[in-house]
């Protein structure tokens, strides 16, 4: 019998339409022969929705993404757990009556931001026994919060970029005392940017004290608790990690480097998806064999300090003096065929189609309930 997966995407962020476009690279190269496929789209309301699997649907077209279509046949899940190792059955609501959709093995919550890859999705799916993809609640929530994986990571002795917290009520309400703080503490230029948000949205690079009060406006726009960091002075690595079989350490990739050109200020969200400036990717990244295995290294312990299941992309600078330090982790990396994580994973030798087998079997390999 071929596992049922339901992919996930969509969703209640401001990363909606890149959602969709993993989805689009996901039912494009999913093997058909192994898997069946549910395509769920989430709406920007929060609605379930049976959608399309044509990967063709799921694309960007003349620089715009695909959203997710409210006005199809709903989904409605179980209103109760299962025993473990059945399967569960899905339904739709079609002409204000209730069908069956299929019955399914396992989930895949392709959801990027709020609301699905910040442990939200997964408590629900705990609550139903439903195996999925991915981290678990508490440590989808703290590699979500930047903030928090700061403070766990620092934990554990592992060096992040500097900064400080700002609580929209609290800039409100002192702004003159945290720009003055923030002015005598941590040098120019600084990157604000939402706590809880991916894909660099709200994202700016600020290089004048008076450029601030619009930059946090931007990221209070995503957010209501921004982080304010240093910019340094190093090259951006990223890293991908996916969980260890049988309780064994995690399998890491070389290193890949992403490079801006002269036209661009940062690496930002026109930049990632929509081909604004100049961008080039190497992997692996044009470093010394010894930093390359330190970055991997670093990255591993970053996977199991926030107790990371599944797969991740650990992003890091390597500065001038040969420190590495983590920018962020993601727990639901772009997955699309062009993006760093299937990218480096290719290079290892692991094939796109075969890297989402391997997440999907692990998922059904794992245990419910408490791990």
């Amino acid at each position: 019998m071929r596992t049922t997966v339901a992919l996930l995407f969509g969703g209640r962020s401001g990363e909606h339409g890149i959602s969709c476009v993993t989805a689009g690279g996901i039912l494009a190269a999913i093997d058909r022969t192994r898997f069946d496929v549910i395509a769920i789209g989430i709406t920007r309301e929060g609605r379930w929705i049976h959608v399309s699997d044509d990967p063709s649907d799921w694309t960007l077209v003349d620089g715009r993404a695909p959203e997710v279509d409210p006005s199809g046949n709903e989904v409605l899940l179980p209103s109760t757990r299962h025993r473990p190792g059945e399967r569960i059955t899905l339904r739709i609501v079609r002409d204000s009556m209730v069908h069956d959709l299929a019955d399914i093995d396992v989930v895949w919550p392709l959801l990027h931001g709020a609301y699905g890859e910040d442990g939200t999705v997964q408590g629900m799916l705990e609550m139903l026994d439903l195996p999925y993809v991915g981290s678990g609640v508490l440590a989808s929530a703290a590699a979500m919060d930047k903030a928090a994986t700061k403070l766990v990571l620092r934990a554990v002795g592992l060096e992040c970029a500097p900064g400080i917290v700002v609580h929209e009520d609290g800039w409100a309400s002192d702004a003159h005392r945290v720009a003055t703080y923030l002015r005598t503490t941590h040098p120019l230029p600084w990157f604000v940017k939402p706590a809880r948000a991916g894909s660099s949205l709200g994202v700016t690079k600020v290089t004048d004290p008076a450029e601030l009060e619009t930059a946090l406006k931007s990221a209070f726009a995503e957010d209501p608790k921004v982080l304010i960091e240093e910019g340094l002075d190093g090259r951006e690595v990223e890293c991908g990690v996916l969980q260890g079989r049988d309780g064994g350490e995690p399998s890491t990739t070389l290193p890949g480097e992403v490079k801006v050109g002269d036209d661009l200020e940062f690496y930002d969200y026109e930049a990632k998806y929509f081909g604004k400036g100049t961008v080039s990717i190497d992997v692996p990244a044009g470093l010394p064999d010894d930093m390359l295995e330190e970055a991997r290294e670093i990255a591993s312990r970053a996977f199991t300090a926030l107790g990371l299941e599944g797969l991740a992309r650990v992003d890091m600078f390597v500065t001038r003096d040969r420190r590495v330090l983590i920018n962020e982790v993601n727990t639901m990396p772009g997955f699309t065929p062009y993006s760093m994580f299937p990218v480096l994973w290719e290079h290892m030798g692991l094939s796109y189609a075969d890297l989402i087998a391997e997440l999907i079997e692990q998922a059904r390999r794992r245990r419910l309930g408490p791990r």
